[in-house]
């Protein structure tokens, strides 16, 4: 399998060699949206996807035109039959060392690990999937343990269900006293919670997979709980069974935290299947919108100081407009301060350091009308742009002419000759401390 590589909005620099484009133009040039709902294997987060007032559905994950490949914010990986196409962030030191996605996936599905080290990039691009593992996992059983009918068979002297003759036969002669059959259970113990089981234990046996595991108190907690539920059936030659019991994908009106689940237990298991065995032209992959990982890291540093609206589930949803004693028109400022006088604030994934952003043109201009018209409609004087810096940063402040209000452009230093994630994180720890003082103080 050919492993080709680039980094997020490379601006057009990658040549695709000829033998990849075919594979690469079923993939690029189309509606992120669409490629979703045709293809179970590619997993794209966030998984709202355009449903809540956002573009992203609609945009392509790169563009492909007469062998030049363009791409946008998505970053991860996705792949058609030999061709697997690795998408870096534009912080990224060479191809085996993304520290800066592996540390926002982290923060963002909070996942602590100290001792981590990317291993070679062939292989590192299925570790975000193990990063997704506890996160889902804790939402999954925060709406309960799923529970549904299964067929249990047993041998002893209490029937309570269907006797099986040919099973009987076969265990019971001579007769000894016993009898076997089988009965319906309403079990925790179900093709669902084996999937889990038997992911967790193949993520136990990953370099770094116990420290996924037990990242958090509710995290060891549920993957106790899991392993208890399981401890007279699990058996680890059940796996294929297992998996293909779960073939089809898993609906439930309550349960809805499982479907999400569902899918990563299975990218996780089927990794070397999808990498090196299954050829059947199909496109699969793990993609995350660069400006939605951006926003929610940000979101982990500024909490304890700033309100982040969620237009997926509605909290802190403001209003721009009154008529009469009707409010409309919803509006999600990415942060809103949460004592007063209010700052206003908008997470930015962009190369704001650029001249393109520093000129008088119409995309430059565009960048700064939203957090203007939020800051208008708060009366706030003060808001902010974050956006990510390659080098030591920046701070600048624009006065908006002829009011009071004032505009900063703040670049947070993203470290990128750092030799290991130690180092990095030590030195992203010092920017967002930085960060938060130089915010705390407009």
């Amino acid at each position: 399998m050919k492993m080709l590589s680039t980094t997020d909005n490379n601006g057009g620099n990658y040549r695709v060699p000829e033998e990849h484009c075919d594979n690469l133009l079923a993939i690029g040039n189309r509606n992120v949206g669409a490629l979703c709902q045709e293809n179970p294997d590619l997993l794209i987060f966030p998984q709202s996807l355009g449903l809540y007032h956002d573009d992203i559905a609609k945009a392509p994950i790169f563009v492909l035109q007469d062998g030049i490949l363009t791409t946008r914010n998505m970053m991860g990986f996705v792949g058609k039959d030999e061709t697997r196409l690795t998408i870096s962030s534009r912080f990224c030191k060479d191809d085996q060392h993304d520290y800066f996605l592996h540390y926002m996936l982290q923060r963002v599905f909070a996942v602590n690990m100290f001792n981590f080290e990317q291993t070679s990039n062939a292989e590192s691009v299925w570790d975000f999937l193990l990063y997704l593992f506890p996160y889902y996992l804790k939402q999954a059983f925060r709406q309960g343990i799923y529970r549904t009918y299964v067929r249990a068979e047993y041998n002893n002297a209490h029937v309570k269900g269907r006797i099986d003759v040919n099973r009987h036969i076969r265990m019971n002669f001579p007769f000894r006293g016993q009898i076997a059959y089988s009965t319906r259970e309403y079990s925790v113990d179900n093709p669902i919670i084996q999937l889990i089981r038997h992911t967790i234990e193949y993520i136990s046996n990953h370099p770094f997979g116990k420290g996924v595991l037990t990242s958090d108190a509710e995290t060891r907690d549920v993957v106790d709980k899991i392993r208890m539920m399981t401890q007279t059936t699990y058996r680890k030659n059940d796996r294929q069974q297992v998996m293909a019991a779960n073939m089809k994908s898993f609906f439930h009106p309550y349960f809805t935290a499982y479907v999400m689940l569902q899918k990563i237990c299975m990218q996780i298991l089927r990794r070397d299947k999808i990498s090196f065995g299954e050829k059947e032209s199909k496109i699969y992959g793990l993609l995350f919108d660069g400006a939605w990982l951006w926003e929610e890291y940000l979101n982990t540093v500024l909490k304890q100081d700033f309100e982040h609206p969620e237009n997926k589930t509605g909290k802190h949803r403001r209003h721009l407009f009154n008529c009469g004693a009707k409010s409309f028109q919803a509006i999600y400022p990415d942060f809103i301060s949460k004592n007063l006088p209010t700052i206003v604030g908008d997470a930015k994934y962009m190369a704001l350091e650029t001249k393109e952003y520093n000129e008088d043109s119409e995309r430059a201009t565009s960048v700064y009308y939203k957090t203007i018209t939020y800051m208008y409609r708060f009366n706030s004087i003060s808001g902010f742009l974050l956006f990510p810096h390659p080098r030591g940063g920046s701070d600048e402040t624009y006065e908006i002419k002829e009011t009071a209000g004032k505009l900063r452009k703040i670049g947070l230093s993203i470290p990128q000759n750092e030799t290991s994630f130690v180092a990095f994180l030590t030195c992203m720890r010092a920017q967002e401390e930085w960060l938060r003082s130089t915010i705390m103080q407009l």
